[in-house]
């Protein structure tokens, strides 16, 4: 994930120390005129705000390196919707093989002691399997934190009740548009009304809840709608994320954006974060699967405001190539206990949960995709083998080159920089 409210305006978000480490970048933003931003009262207020929206976040590891993985457990593939772009190939049946209760609380007590910042449940629809709540509510007597993944649409309000007493620090519900376009891309009529509803009975409730938005040529006009909407109701956080081609999201590379397309975007993005800080309203706004855009927030910054530029050039080589990169900083353990570099690489499988525990399958450097994933800058090769922000961004997502090439070390297709800025 890259955080445009704190590397682009210098806002802290709950989770900075794990992206970031002891660099976070932390000045008021500037506005997009030049003047004054916001003033250091509203400032705190908006980080205090935040804070109290999501909760302190996990503590900065020592280095980069050293961070244990955020982990996607696919709790069930089954899911009531049929997104077009779905990375598990979901649809509303029985799956065969899933893990039963014990062995998932086998593994939920292995990646507690194995220390993880945060586990993340998704499907499919977690909200489908049948001991959603149980399980839920096992990981937080573990300590461990929790978010969730969910198409929204089946969170009423005792459902939303029961979300806020479980303990959850994070609750995303994915949107695709309004309306009918948010439909067609969900497969199903009335989709976007029953996730909405979702969203407000969970701010009734007082839980955080943030909206993810896919970026693809078929819904890339609908970003100001995005943002209207997330004002509007009150929305904690927006993840921006750009098209991986995996699973049914494999058929639609076509539709992925063009590269001043997806400068376009970023640049609306950017803007309308400037925005909410210039307003004092406490939005996280991150971008989620290509770390390009740190590189990009950054060279804009160079011409905007060249001692905020320094200050994420810093939070940047720090990350060294993405909080959440594959094989490093996160990980993926699927509904069989399948456990995978990140929850789109499917493909590739580094163990099984109910053959060994999670904490030995990651900590195990003899596969060759993942010791490759954690020493990745030597093998890449071509456009991104030559770039000079390589270091920055870490390839960007090596998964995507593996679709569109064949080659987990081939140039990312959906990098977005000109010849000119990575010579």
């Amino acid at each position: 994930m890259i955080d445009v409210t704190t590397l682009y305006c210098g806002l802290a978000g709950g989770s900075d120390a794990l992206r970031y480490g002891p660099v976070t970048p932390l000045l008021s933003c500037e506005s997009k005129k030049g003047g004054p931003g916001l003033s250091s009262g509203n400032r705190v207020r908006a980080i205090s705000q935040g804070r109290r929206n999501g909760g302190a976040g996990p503590q900065a590891p020592a280095s980069a390196r050293a961070r244990k993985p955020i982990v996607v457990w696919t709790m069930s593939r089954r899911c009531n919707l049929h997104c077009v772009h779905c990375y598990s190939d979901s649809d509303n049946r029985e799956y065969p093989g899933e893990l039963t209760v014990d062995e998932a609380r086998r593994m939920l007590e292995d990646v507690a002691q194995f220390q993880i910042p945060a586990l993340l449940l998704s499907g499919g629809e977690p909200l489908l399997h049948p001991r959603f709540f149980e399980l839920a509510g096992y990981a937080r007597g573990l300590g461990l934190r929790l978010t969730i993944s969910t198409n929204g649409t089946l969170i009423d309000r005792p459902a939303a009740e029961r979300i806020a007493r479980t303990g959850f620090s994070y609750v995303g519900i994915s949107f695709d548009g309004l309306g009918k376009i948010n439909d067609r891309f969900r497969g199903r009529s009335g989709a976007f009304e029953a996730a909405l509803a979702g969203v407000r009975h969970l701010k009734a409730v007082g839980q955080k809840v943030g909206l993810r938005f896919t970026l693809t040529r078929r819904n890339f006009e609908a970003l100001e709608d995005i943002f209207a909407l997330v004002e509007q109701e009150g929305i904690n956080r927006v993840c921006f994320y750009h098209l991986v081609y995996s699973g049914r999201g494999s058929r639609l590379a076509e539709d992925d954006l063009s590269r001043q397309e997806t400068r376009e975007a970023l640049d609306r993005i950017c803007a309308w974060t400037r925005a909410l800080a210039d307003r004092s309203l406490p939005v996280e706004v991150l971008t989620v699967d290509n770390h390009v855009d740190g590189v990009y927030v950054y060279l804009k910054l160079k011409q905007e405001d060249p001692r905020r530029a320094l200050e994420t050039l810093r939070a940047l080589e720090w990350n060294g190539g993405g909080a959440n990169s594959s094989g490093i900083g996160i990980a993926n353990i699927d509904a069989a206990g399948g456990v995978h570099p990140d929850q789109f690489w499917q493909t590739h499988t580094l163990g099984n949960v109910r053959e060994r525990p999670f904490s030995e399958i990651w900590t195990d450097n003899d596969d060759p995709i993942l010791a490759g994933l954690r020493d990745r800058l030597p093998r890449l090769t071509g456009r991104c083998g030559s770039c000079r922000w390589k270091p920055l961004c870490g390839g960007s997502f090596r998964v995507r080159a593996l679709q569109a090439h064949g080659d987990p070390w081939a140039p990312d297709p959906a990098c977005y920089l000109t010849e000119g800025e990575i010579a």
